[in-house]
């Protein structure tokens, strides 16, 4: 085992905040990379990182679609922070790789040479890249990458399946906490009708079919173009799909009544900001919208609903549901639709 420090450790990873002092690691302006372990981590060789819907669109967008340039932001992000977490947004993503090492206290049961996929986001995980992210060209969510990663004894991380390739596996539990929770809420009503925004997106369709198989009455996909449409009525994971801006908040409670709403359950899985009031006017009283996008703005979703006298219930998607990661998988293996518009997104 690599030299360590002396000082007791913390199952959270409070021992590896940099600065400032006192704050949580994913709160943290910059974490403590070494190598070293303290008795209850686990040393990760990394693969391939996938970053996150919201926090990739905004990189995009901000180096004006230069591949190169998005590269060189996300290696400065890593290298300045000791962990990947987009300044703008908040967010980061998750990785898969190799159990390098594991520390004699570690309660997360991984051996060295165990293919996991970290199920933290990567801005709680101190990350190091050896290769400067030289195999990637900055066009994908997804980067193949050179680096170490550690995990706390409150990290979580699942054994990769050996039957579904590791790319598809990646993509599909970066988002396994949508599904389960949406399985949750929707089980918990009588046959409600439930809209899905986003629905021909990863963590869309996984909250479509998770919906339908919880019961819903009635599903409604919501997109934002004919091209995703035309992909999501193909994948037969709704009863109808709906076509509208999530953005333009009266224009997208027009669809969705028009398509069966309001809705008693909303699901928000949309990677770009502006969309909580939409989602908010779409949903009946007495219902509950679930936001999974991290571009989704607390303030504007609670004044956003406190103005319009709406009476819903409001979620934060966090990720962690119990079982998510073999739930989504199941999903991913039974609805061949829910696997088209994966691997789909995955082409070149």
């Amino acid at each position: 085992m690599l030299e360590a420090s002396p000082l007791p450790g913390s199952p959270i990873g409070l021992h590896r905040v940099r600065e400032p002092a006192g704050a949580l690691p994913q709160a943290a302006a910059r974490l403590d990379t070494r190598k070293g372990l303290w008795p209850d981590e686990v040393r990760v060789r990394v693969e391939r990182l996938n970053l996150d819907a919201a926090s990739y669109r905004q990189l995009w967008s901000a180096h004006g679609g230069d591949g190169a340039a998005v590269r060189r932001g996300v290696a400065d992000i890593i290298a300045s922070r000791g962990k990947m977490q987009n300044p703008v947004t908040g967010s980061g993503g998750m990785l898969v790789g190799t159990v390098e090492e594991v520390g004699p206290a570690s309660p997360l049961g991984l051996v060295a040479g165990d293919r996991v996929a970290t199920l933290v986001s990567l801005t709680l995980t101190p990350l190091v890249i050896e290769d400067e992210l030289a195999g990637w060209d900055g066009r994908s969510e997804q980067v193949p990458c050179q680096g170490y990663a550690i995990l706390f004894g409150r990290s979580i991380a699942a054994r990769l399946p050996a039957d579904v390739p590791s790319p598809l596996a990646l993509a599909v539990l970066d988002v396994c906490g949508a599904p389960a929770l949406t399985r949750r809420v929707v089980s918990g009503r009588a046959a409600p009708t439930v809209c899905v925004l986003g629905g021909a997106g990863k963590s869309g369709s996984l909250a479509l079919a998770a919906a339908r198989r919880a019961g819903a009455g009635r599903t409604i996909g919501v997109v934002p173009n004919e091209t995703e449409a035309r992909a999501l009525e193909r994948a037969a994971l709704t009863d109808v799909v709906a076509l509208a801006d999530a953005t333009n908040p009266v224009g997208l409670a027009d669809a969705v009544e028009k398509a069966g709403g309001p809705a008693d359950v909303t699901v928000v899985c949309v990677d770009v900001p502006a969309c909580e009031g939409g989602a908010i006017l779409a949903t009946a009283p007495g219902g509950t919208v679930i936001f999974f996008s991290m571009a989704t703005s607390f303030s504007a979703a609670a004044l956003g609903a406190e103005g319009l006298a709406a009476d819903v219930t409001m979620l934060i998607g966090n990720g962690y549901v119990p079982g998510h990661a073999e739930y989504a998988l199941d999903l991913l293996r039974a609805e061949a639709g829910v696997r088209r518009l994966f691997e789909a997104r995955m082409e070149p």
